[in-house]
């Protein structure tokens, strides 16, 4: 029997993250101590006392059952109250706020909720591959935008939403930037929230890095812009800086009717997170404010340390004041025997350097010439990194 699968698979190209990913823990089955500065995979702890609840919890039958897919009301409204501590932002938990099972899942299925076979939406180059690829899977069209400097990005965007018929639906948009790490200060969702109202569309922000900041640099939610939830949604995670990848819990707050979307669509796709790791998720938002300080600390340390030896190999980077990346251009004559392909030349120090590391090609083409390498591993090992890297390219 053919197995046909469906036409929207034929748009995805190789999910590149997962390929390195994959090789990675193959050449490590095989023996290889690989050093792995490829995904944005915390290997730090989850702070103690989450992980306490979480354990106190999960022996309780009555949360051992079915959950509510918007998230329980508790954990929503610690959310809102976090959005005002930090962020000045006042939302109603039960129509502004969404637990989601990380922002990615939510990100994908409010792009299934919005976008349809003849939208668009407009997406910067270069991109995580979820905010293209949620778009692509929602049946919709991509709109890149070269990312620039703030004005100049901007200017871009308008001129192709006021030339573009019929115009974008959504924008999606990602500060602090992966991969660029690229940052923003707050005139610029001002103005995003006024060429969202001038020309009707919606606005998606990402802000999966907002608490990962470096040097006293506060990033600004699209949240705290006048008006902001009348066009648009945010999405935060707790991923990153609260050390819990692995237990996939996000959420999407903003614009009741694009919550409403979300909610609706997600109650036909699951039941919600595990109800223990909501518990302990309040507890995370509540009381770690202390532990999320010192990880962006230690993320800071670790990114002193890549910056001083991509300098040392000849590779060009600009310190970044957030995330848990550094985008390095990499010399031309590193990549000279590989095409000028980063996904060649990264796929190859895994067998040569056993180092893994991100290619900028994964994120489209914008991205050629770059390399994003992870703060995950200790000091020690990215050195050990460096020192293979500099034997293989020399």
């Amino acid at each position: 029997m053919e197995i046909k699968v469906a036409h929207r698979l034929d748009r995805l190209p190789p999910y590149m993250l997962g390929k390195i990913k994959k090789l990675t823990h193959e050449k490590r089955k095989a023996g290889l101590d690989v050093i792995d500065l490829n995904m944005g995979n915390p290997r730090d702890p989850t702070p103690a006392t989450i992980v306490e609840k979480l354990s106190e919890a999960a022996v309780d039958p009555r949360n051992q059952r079915y959950s509510a897919s918007a998230g329980i009301f508790n954990l929503r409204r610690e959310v809102a109250l976090k959005y005002e501590r930090k962020w000045g932002v006042t939302l109603d938990p039960e129509t502004e706020v969404i637990a989601t099972i990380g922002s990615k899942e939510g990100f994908s299925h409010l792009c299934l909720a919005l976008l349809g076979p003849g939208d668009s939406a407009i997406v910067t180059r270069p991109a995580f591959q979820i905010h293209t690829y949620g778009v692509v899977l929602a049946g919709a069209n991509v709109i890149g935008v070269e990312l620039g400097n703030d004005d100049a990005f901007l200017e871009r965007v308008e001129a192709i939403i006021h030339h573009l018929q019929p115009k974008p639906k959504v924008m999606i948009l990602n500060f602090p930037n992966n991969p660029t790490t690229m940052c923003v200060e707050p005139p610029f969702w001002d103005q995003v929230v006024a060429m969202a109202r001038k020309h009707d569309v919606m606005v998606i922000s990402d802000f999966a890095y907002g608490e990962t900041c470096f040097d006293g640099y506060r990033a600004p939610s699209f949240m705290e812009a006048e008006g902001a939830k009348e066009v648009g949604v945010e999405f935060t995670t707790m991923s990153k800086a609260y050390n819990m990848a692995g237990w996939r819990i996000g959420f999407c707050v903003g614009n009741p009717e694009m919550i409403r979307a979300l909610s609706e669509i997600k109650s036909y796709y699951d039941y919600g997170i595990f109800q223990p790791i909501q518990i302990a998720s309040i507890i995370g938002l509540r009381e770690c404010d202390q532990e999320v300080g010192e990880q962006a600390r230690i993320y800071q340390s670790r990114r002193d340390s890549i910056i001083r030896h991509c300098r040392r190999i000849g590779w060009e980077v600009e310190p970044p004041r957030a995330t848990m990346f550094v985008w390095a251009k990499v010399l031309p004559e590193h990549l000279e025997p590989y095409g000028g392909s980063t996904i060649q030349f990264c796929l190859d120090m895994i067998d040569k350097a056993e180092v893994a590391m991100c290619p900028g090609g994964a994120f489209g083409e914008e991205g050629e010439g770059y390399v994003r390498i992870a703060m995950t591993e200790n000091q020690e090992r990215v050195r050990q990194a460096f020192r293979n890297l500099d034997r293989v390219l020399r």
